[in-house]
C-alpha cells in the first residue's frame, strides 16, 4: 500500500485549517466562487465545484486524523501511511505529543535535520540512524525473510528478453543510463534498480484507463520503466523549483487554452503550468506502449507526463487538457494512483468521461459548439473562423470535427503534424548548449 499524505506538524495543521476555511467560504458564496471559476465555461463550473467539495472533505479528514493522533489516538493517521516505515516514525512522534524540535533535542541533532528526514519520510537516512530514531520513539522495527524467492517490488511476471532489449535500447537512445558502463548487463541492472526504487516509493501504475474496462498494468515493464523515468525527471524539477499546487486556483485554465494559438504554445504551456504548481514532463514512449498522457502525484505535486506519440497540435492540446482535467477534478480522488491515458479508445469510465468533458469544454465550450456552423462545414473556413473567435489553434477545431465525424481522412493537413516535438527538442538543445 502506498502512503497517502498526512499532516506532520502544527504548521501544516494550521495551513490545512486555513485551506478548509477558504474552500468553505468559496462554496458558500456565489461571488467568492465566481472569482475562482471566472471565465470558465458553465459546463466546467459544476465539475470544479464538486472537486472543491471533495478537496474540503479530504482536508478535513487529514486534519481530524492529525488531531486524533495528538490526543494519543493515532489509528486514523496510522491507516493513512500504510506500510511506509518512514511515515510510521512520523505518526509515532505525533502520537507521543512531541514536536520536531523535541525529537531533534532527544536525538542531539538540529531541528532542521528532523524536518528534512520527515519531509522525505526518512528515505535517505542510514539504517543505523533509522534504528536510532525508531528506538527513541519507542517503535519496534522488524524484518522478515519470506520463503518465496520472487522479489516483492517486481511486476507479477519477469521481463522477457525481448522486453528487456526494447527497454534497454530506448533507455540508451534517450540518455536514461549512466555513460560510464554501457554493457547490457550493467544497463539492465540500472533499469531494474530505478524501477525497484520507484515502485518502493510510489507503487505501480495499476490503472491504465484506455476504455470502458480499466486494465491492470501493474506488471507492464514498459509502462513501469517509462513512469519511473518521468517521475525521476519530475522529482529533479520539484527539488529545484518547489512548486505549490492550489486547488482554489483554476481560472487561469482558459489562459492556457489560448496559448495554443501561439507557435510556441506548448513551451508557453509548460511554463504556465509550472507557475501554478503542475510539472509537465515530455518523455518519448517506449515502442509498444499505447499511452498518450499520464497524470499522477509525486508527493503532493501534480505531474503530467506526455509521450507525443501522435506529434500533432490537436492531439497535444486535447491530451494536455484531459490530463489537466484529472489534476483539477481528481486531485483527491484518484490522482495518487495515477491515470495513464490513450486517446484512441472512445468508450470511457466515469473519471475519463469527466476529464474528456473538461478538455472539450475548455477548448471549445459545448454551448458555442452546438450552434456553430463549423460542426457541419465541409470547407476549412468556418472552422478557422471559430478558432479565431475562441482564440485557439485552428488544429484543435479540425481535430474535433474529425473525431465527432469519425472520419480521419478529412482535414489531415490542418492538424499541425510534426510541430510539437520539434519545439520541445529545440528547447532541450538550447538548454544543453
Amino acid at each position: 500500500m502506498v502512503a497517502k499524505s498526512i499532516i506532520a506538524n502544527d504548521r501544516q495543521a494550521r495551513d490545512t485549517a486555513s485551506a478548509i476555511e477558504q474552500i468553505s467560504a468559496a462554496l458558500s458564496s456565489v461571488q467568492a466562487l465566481k472569482s475562482i471559476v471566472e471565465g470558465l465555461p458553465k459546463e466546467v463550473i459544476a465539475s470544479v465545484r464538486r472537486s472543491l467539495l471533495t478537496e474540503r472533505e479530504e482536508l478535513a479528514a487529514l486534519l481530524a486524523a492529525y488531531n486524533e493522533a495528538k490526543l494519543g489516538r493515532p489509528e486514523q493517521l496510522r491507516e493513512r501511511i500504510g506500510n511506509d516505515p518512514g511515515g510510521l516514525l512520523v505518526v509515532a512522534r505525533v502520537a507521543r505529543g512531541w514536536s520536531q524540535k523535541e525529537l531533534a533535542r532527544r536525538l542531539f541533532i538540529p531541528e532542521q535535520q528532523v524536518q528534512r528526514y520527515e519531509a522525505e519520510r526518512y528515505r535517505s537516512i542510514s539504517l543505523g540512524n533509522l534504528i536510532r530514531v525508531a528506538r527513541t520513539l519507542g517503535v519496534k522495527l522488524t524484518a522478515d525473510l519470506p520463503a518465496q524467492s520472487h522479489e516483492q517490488w517486481l511486476p507479477s511476471y519477469e521481463m522477457t528478453q525481448a522486453e528487456a532489449q526494447k527497454v534497454l535500447k530506448h533507455a540508451r537512445a534517450e540518455g536514461w543510463l549512466d555513460k560510464a558502463d554501457q554493457s547490457d548487463e550493467s544497463g539492465l541492472s540500472q533499469l531494474k534498480r530505478t524501477v525497484a526504487e520507484h515502485v518502493a516509493d510510489h507503487g505501480t501504475p495499476s490503472l491504465l484507463r484506455t476504455g470502458l474496462n480499466v486494465e491492470d498494468h501493474s506488471g507492464d515493464w514498459l509502462l513501469l520503466s517509462w513512469k519511473a523515468q518521468v517521475t525521476r525527471r519530475a522529482q529533479a524539477q520539484i527539488q529545484r523549483t518547489k512548486p505549490k499546487y492550489k486547488a482554489l486556483d483554476v481560472s487561469w485554465v482558459m489562459e492556457l487554452a489560448r496559448l495554443s494559438a501561439h507557435d510556441d504554445g506548448p513551451k508557453l504551456a509548460e511554463k504556465l503550468l509550472a507557475d501554478h504548481g503542475i510539472v509537465l514532463i515530455i518523455e518519448r514512449q517506449i515502442a509498444g506502449m499505447s499511452v498518450d498522457g499520464a497524470a499522477f502525484l509525486v508527493d503532493e505535486t501534480p505531474v503530467i507526463g506526455m509521450t507525443l506519440r501522435h506529434d500533432r497540435i490537436d492531439n497535444f492540446w486535447f491530451t494536455l487538457m484531459h490530463e489537466l482535467g484529472h489534476v483539477i477534478l481528481h486531485y483527491r480522488t484518484g490522482l495518487s494512483a495515477g491515470f495513464f491515458d490513450s486517446t484512441e479508445d472512445f468508450a470511457v469510465d466515469e473519471f475519463e468521461r469527466q476529464a474528456d468533458e473538461f478538455a472539450s469544454n475548455i477548448l471549445i465550450p459545448e454551448e458555442l459548439w452546438v450552434r456553430s456552423p463549423a460542426r457541419i462545414a465541409k470547407s476549412p473556413e468556418p472552422l478557422e473562423r471559430l478558432a479565431a473567435q475562441l482564440g485557439i489553434a485552428p488544429a484543435i477545431v479540425f481535430g474535433r470535427v474529425r473525431m465527432e465525424r469519425k472520419n480521419y481522412t478529412i482535414f489531415a493537413n490542418k492538424l499541425g503534424a510534426g510541430k510539437v516535438r520539434k519545439s520541445f527538442d529545440a528547447r532541450q538543445l538550447e538548454n544543453t548548449q
